[in-house]
């Protein structure tokens, strides 16, 4: 007998669906196609840190470019680009007063998605301090 088909054989999955009745319910529930490829772009919006210092500056209320740059460390050009971005996104949303443009969260989900990602953090560097090490 041939040992790769043995081996084979055993990742086979002889049963199409198990629950069935499990299956339909989380697929009745699942977001549209576009929706998930949404939600992905929020999340790499997310991923990059100079964006997410950004979001983690906007907890607080509402800031200038000019303030947020300050308190981030980039460029007021650079500033300016990524809050385009996430403007694009609806992740924050921009009032004018005159020439100034204050950037805020656009709403409380991104609020709760920027709070859950700064607790779940803070909650894995109490139960791991193995990785304060490798941050020094």
């Amino acid at each position: 007998m041939n040992r790769s088909a043995d081996v084979h054989s055993l990742d086979a999955c002889n049963v199409r669906l198990v629950d069935p009745e499990r299956v339909a319910a989380v697929h009745a529930r699942m977001p549209s196609e576009q929706d998930v490829v949404d939600t992905a772009d929020v999340f790499s919006l997310l991923g990059d840190p100079r964006r997410l210092k950004l979001l983690v500056a906007l907890l607080d209320g509402e800031l200038c470019v000019c303030d947020l740059a300050a308190l981030t460390g980039m460029s007021e050009s650079s500033t300016s680009h990524a809050l385009r971005l996430l403007r694009a996104h609806r992740v924050v949303s921009v009032r004018r007063d005159g020439r100034m443009a204050y950037y805020r969260l656009d709403d409380a989900h991104v609020r709760m998605l920027v709070d859950l990602a700064v607790a779940h953090t803070e909650h894995t560097e109490a139960i791991h301090p193995e990785r304060e090490n490798d941050q020094k």
